[in-house]
């Protein structure tokens, strides 16, 4: 959800080679990570293909998010998120990082981890 509500906020001409370099580095990682636990080929392709349909299912539902009510993003949330008791809680705590990701640059961000 994090990174979904990264890529909705950064994403412009200006930055769409450096946010394609952050999207692969994410999935390859991803993709160690399950073939580390032991998983082959065929179960990493279709794992995947999940994983990235996931990410996508979530950027499309929050692509308007400043103009949805609160009822609306408490749906979305629950389109990916079944029996979660603290949902509302959830929302408040994505609005505030949603917030603060519309308050800084990419490149704040790329140079504080460069720089860690």
């Amino acid at each position: 959800m994090h990174f979904s509500f990264f890529l909705k906020n950064y994403k412009n001409d200006d930055n769409k080679k450096i946010l394609q370099e952050i999207y692969d580095f994410n999935f390859r990682q991803l993709e160690l990570s399950i073939r580390e636990i032991g998983y082959g080929d065929q179960s990493i392709n279709k794992k995947m293909k999940v994983y990235v349909n996931l990410l996508h299912s979530m950027i499309t539902e929050i692509h308007f998010w400043e103009n949805l009510t609160k009822t609306e993003k408490l749906k979305k949330f629950s389109l990916f998120l079944s029996d979660f008791n603290k949902i509302e809680h959830l929302l408040d705590y994505f609005e505030e990082f949603n917030d603060k990701l519309s308050k800084k640059t990419l490149n704040s961000y790329l140079k504080s981890v460069s720089n860690a």
